[in-house]
């Protein structure tokens, strides 16, 4: 069995306000507070105390009510369906030990399409952002049927491919509030002609490393098409740290399973999880 194929074995079950794009800058002289003296100063430590004390601060103009993020299938503290909850907690677990606790960028794609990508992704990087200590944000990357935006009801003005194509944006213009504590949003921009190009070129590659270091505690998620249909999802992992293939269960056979995880580089494929 190759390792590619060892992967299909790592398998996880899972069945406005005013929108103010600007984040709390973490290079604010303002935010940089003293430790208290009875903080045990060790490697790291301030960095640490430094980057709690900015997650805090994050804006959030307006939140998502109980009601709405159950009727949008967005985990939350008080989500009634315990068992998806604990299963999105469960893949953030395991993500974060083949991490090694360190943050790190994921692509999320599908075997084929409607296998409930865009829902994974989402629901995963809110996993994140259920712990008060880190930051989350997904990044629309499925350029020809983008529907990140509409499930959080945002009307976003730009995204990635504006940021990608204006030298002198600055990246802040690109990063919505989501309404969910510690969640933001970058989404896919208004312009999708030769997505390849986009994701192909230097200051896409720039783009992500930027978002990267912009906070150490955050995670990033990008929502990719199927890697079945579209190049972009091929394109998209070989920038990222770890890629998820994302199977719905009992419509794909393991031939197309093993020909999806075969596309991506054994080191960087973080397994299969079946939804459905």
């Amino acid at each position: 069995m190759t390792d590619k194929q060892e992967n299909i074995k790592n398998i996880y079950d899972i069945d406005k306000g005013q929108i103010n794009p600007k984040e709390a800058q973490p290079n604010s002289t303002a935010d940089r507070v003293l430790v208290p003296s009875s903080l045990e100063v060790k490697s790291g430590s301030v960095e640490r105390y430094v980057i709690s004390k900015q997650i805090a601060k994050m804006r959030e103009p307006s939140l998502l009510s109980v009601d709405d993020l159950n009727q949008k299938r967005i985990i939350h503290p008080e989500s009634p369906d315990r068992t998806i909850i604990d299963k999105f907690r469960e893949l953030r677990t395991r993500l974060l030990e083949i991490s090694k606790g360190n943050n790190f960028t994921l692509a999320v794609t599908g075997v084929a399409d409607g296998c409930g990508a865009s829902f994974t992704a989402i629901n995963l990087a809110a996993a994140f952002a259920l712990d008060s200590s880190k930051t989350a944000l997904v990044i629309d990357c499925n350029l020809r049927e983008p529907s990140l935006h509409n499930i959080l009801d945002l009307m976003p003005d730009l995204g990635v491919t504006d940021f990608i194509e204006d030298p002198d944006m600055d990246i802040a213009s690109v990063i919505y509030p989501t309404g969910i504590k510690r969640l933001r949003l970058i989404p896919a921009g208004s312009r999708r002609e030769s997505s390849g190009e986009f994701f192909t070129s230097f200051r896409m590659r720039q783009f992500l490393h930027s978002l990267r270091k912009r906070y150490p505690d955050r995670f990033i998620i990008l929502d990719t098409p199927s890697i079945a249909v579209s190049p972009d999802a091929r394109i998209i992992s070989e920038l990222c740290d770890l890629t998820l293939v994302v199977v719905p269960h009992g419509r794909v056979t393991e031939s197309q399973i093993v020909s999806a995880v075969s596309s991506i580089p054994s080191q960087k494929c973080a397994g299969v999880l079946v939804n459905g």
